[in-house]
């Protein structure tokens, strides 16, 4: 895959939503006396960070996407109008 711009704001605008969301996630899994082994929990964390970071490069590329798309639509409206002209 290629980085991009938009793929490399990603961590930065997701950061405070990972960080609540990690946050809850321990929280809840010390006050619950999970059975769970901390290193199975720790593996699930990992496994879902994994996601999450193909995810957010997913939904960068998508979004760089529809940017490309919009200006390609910006740029025939104006030689639409020109033409009308």
């Amino acid at each position: 895959s290629t980085a991009t711009a938009p793929e490399d704001d990603a961590p930065n605008r997701y950061s405070r939503t990972e960080r609540t969301t990690y946050s809850r996630y321990s929280r809840d899994a010390n006050s619950s006396g999970s059975s769970l082994p901390s290193n199975t929990l720790e593996k699930r964390i990992e496994e879902l960070e994994r996601e999450l970071a193909k995810e957010r490069q997913e939904n960068a590329r998508l979004m760089k996407m529809a940017q490309d798309k919009e200006e390609l639509i910006g740029k025939l409206k104006e030689e639409i109008d020109l033409l009308n002209r």
